[in-house]
């Protein structure tokens, strides 16, 4: 059999999507624009920001108007580079996962484990998707899974192209399953517990009725994934391939494949790492860097243990990083737009005088339109952690001026933040794993619509139940 990986590689040359799309760099220019226009006509204002339990969080009462600071056409092309250094640590980040499954795909795990893999789950393949998005959304909800989950989509996409299915499937499985658990929430400690702890709730309360929307987004995630998966089944040219050839399971199930003890050896390295990383996130809070810095020592020991040479370790780990230079690249021009909404400083009035607006209202209608602006806000701010920073301090007061509970406006926010995860062209997390995947960003969008539709709209059900029920303890 000729082997897996170069057989990816060989129609690397040729796309399989040969439809026309809008180039990602081209949409994000144009947001970037837009952004920059919007600093010409969105007066200037600001809040002050002050210390509270060693974070930096907005002073609700302290909004003010400013001088205008429109940014400027050369400044407009400024930002762009300032983007790409402040997202840096993403950027990286990516290089070295890029880099660690580089040397990874150079020992023949990947491959030896797929096949493994396959034949397992030929007779039941359909159990793929319910039970590797329960470990995502698992994730997710519990220790805020989100950068880490980047280090599966080589696998998985290559493993469900082997059972039958498409990019698309094995790419959702990681993405929608992390995305049910950011929405949920049900104890993740950098968008609820940060939030909670804004609003003055105790941490994680509410927890019961988290864990009922779990069941239910994950319901509704597996079955859209479960669906595409299955049409894809009966009729291969309803897939999207993209720079991944449509592997042949019948091959691949006869190779004379052998999991061999090196094999063993790689893939208990490998696991061996998610459990000090499991292990680093939640008992030393650990982040990016530290992350980071895990896959680089991950990347030297299934190197020795793979059997490869100093040289085939770096060579290996310098190809998994070059592959992934477009999605540095997408990261950094996404970071730019937030970069001219700080500098021409209309963030702060928008946030203003839409959370405004919602004093006017019913109650229950203000409950959804806290909802809405927090999905609109999660556009400009897609870090859970800055949102709720920048959010909470406004939106809890507000919601004891206008009748809703303060744990309704941190369900809110929660559910806001994770769907907006899987569409928002400003996340650098989820640009950088459909760029992993080889997905343009106008087909992800295009197939993925009717489950955020969906989700939105269970969002909203969601939220005017728990007003009506007086979610709490407040």
């Amino acid at each position: 059999m000729v082997q897996l990986q170069q057989k990816i590689e060989e129609v690397k040359s040729e796309k399989t999507n040969k439809s026309k799309t809008i180039d990602v760099f081209v949409l994000l220019l144009f947001v970037l624009l837009v952004a920059t226009i919007l600093t010409h006509i969105i007066p200037a204002g600001e809040y002050e920001r002050v210390e509270q339990n060693g974070r930096e969080i907005v002073d609700a009462g302290s909004f003010t108007r400013i001088d205008q600071s429109p940014v400027q056409f050369f400044s407009f092309f400024k930002a762009i580079h300032t983007g790409m250094v402040e997202a840096a640590d993403i950027i990286f980040f990516v290089f070295i996962i890029g880099g660690t499954f580089g040397v990874l795909t150079a020992t023949g795990t990947i491959e030896t484990l797929m096949v493994v893999m396959s034949r397992k789950f030929a007779n039941k393949e359909k159990w793929l998707i319910p039970v590797m998005m329960l470990f995502f959304a698992l994730g997710g909800s519990l220790m805020g899974m989100a950068e880490e989950t980047l280090a599966y989509i080589p696998i998985l996409i290559p493993l469900a192209i082997a059972l039958g299915f498409d990019v698309f499937t094995g790419t959702a499985i990681v993405l929608i399953g992390a995305s049910i658990g950011f929405t949920t929430a049900v104890m993740n400690p950098f968008t609820v517990g940060i939030a909670q702890g804004i609003a003055g709730l105790p941490l994680f309360s509410g927890i019961t009725y988290r864990i009922l929307l779990f069941i239910v987004m994950y319901v509704v995630g597996v079955g859209f994934v479960y669906k595409h998966a299955m049409k894809v089944k009966k009729d291969r040219t309803l897939g999207y391939f993209g720079d991944y050839q449509d592997i042949n399971l019948e091959q691949i199930l006869n190779s004379p494949v052998i999991f061999e003890r090196r094999h063993k050896w790689v893939l208990f390295c490998f696991l061996l790492n998610f459990i000090f990383l499991a292990f680093g996130v939640i008992k030393f809070h650990w982040y990016i860097t530290e992350i980071a810095a895990l896959f680089i020592i991950l990347a030297i020991l299934i190197g020795l243990v793979g059997r490869l040479s100093a040289d085939q370790i770096v060579h290996s780990f310098m190809k998994g990083s070059a592959g992934l230079i477009t999605g540095a690249l997408v990261i950094g021009v996404s970071r730019a737009i937030l970069i001219v909404l700080e500098q021409g400083h209309i963030i702060d009035t928008i946030l203003h005088h839409t959370s405004s607006v919602l004093q006017h209202v019913p109650s229950v209608f203000s409950a959804v339109g806290m909802f809405i602006l927090q999905a609109l806000i999660h556009f400009v701010v897609p870090s859970g952690s800055g949102q709720a920073a920048l959010t909470m301090p406004i939106m809890g007061p507000l919601a004891d001026l206008i009748g809703v509970t303060r744990q309704t406006t941190v369900l809110s926010f929660s559910i806001a933040d994770g769907i907006g995860n899987i569409i928002f062209p400003t996340s650098g997390y989820f640009m950088a794993a459909i760029t992993l995947a080889g997905i343009p960003w106008i087909r992800w969008a295009k197939w993925v619509w009717p489950l955020i539709l969906i989700q939105y709209g269970i969002g909203i059900i969601a939220v005017i139940i728990a007003h009506l029920i007086k979610y709490g303890p407040f």
